[in-house]
This record gives C-alpha cells, structure tokens and sequence, in this order.
C-alpha cells in the first residue's frame, strides 16, 4: 500500500508507516506549499492514498469532482490516537476496497463514501 501523508498528519506516523513496511512519502518532502489539487494529482499518477486531516480533500473529490486514488482523513486528535485509527482501518481495508474511496473517521466511526 503506497499512501502520501498531509502536511497536517506528522512526521512521526510517516517512520512509523515506513518502519511497518507501507511505502510512504510526505507532502512536505516534495513541497510544502502544494495546493490540496496538486497532491490529488500526486497521489493519482503514482497511486497513492492520501492520509490527512484535513476536509477539504472531500470537498474536492464531491463537489468538484476531482480524481484520486483515495483518501483516509483522520481527526485532530493526538498521534499515538492517529496510529490506532489508522490500524484500525489498515486492518479493516485491503488497498482495492480503499481505491476511489473517502475514508473518514469521526469519534469512534468510522464512514466510508465511494466514488468515481
């Protein structure tokens, strides 16, 4: 499973993606001041799913219909929370049931929304 993180997710669940075998790459290795458009196209040449915090990466999957590989976005909780979340959902998802889909969690929820 190859994933980009956000600027917003932390450095710290990048090594701890790496360190469990994910192929991982961050925005701010590449450019810290991508725009959310630029790392759906990233994410879509290289087929990556983008971890982030951030909602606007839905907004623009929904609403204007942008292309991407897939999105998991996690809430603004601490990293050792985001970890679990994210082993929650790694275990839940193989990488083809997480393609074109917005993985979103919320409290102890978790929505998933397909599209394209």
């Amino acid at each position: 499973m190859k994933f980009i993180l956000d600027v917003n997710v932390g450095g710290s669940l990048c090594s701890w993606l790496a360190k469990k075998g994910y192929d991982v790459r961050q925005v701010r290795e590449r450019d810290s001041r991508m725009t959310d458009e630029q790392v759906l196209e990233w994410a879509v040449e290289e087929e990556r799913i983008i971890v982030t915090c951030d909602k606007d990466f839905g907004e623009l999957i929904v609403v204007q219909g942008y292309q991407h590989y897939g999105v998991v976005r996690l809430p603004d909780v601490p990293i050792e929370r985001r970890k679990i979340l994210l082993t929650q959902i790694l275990q839940r998802f193989q990488v083809a049931s997480m393609q074109n889909t917005i993985i979103t969690v919320s409290g102890n929820r978790i929505r998933i929304r397909k599209t394209g």
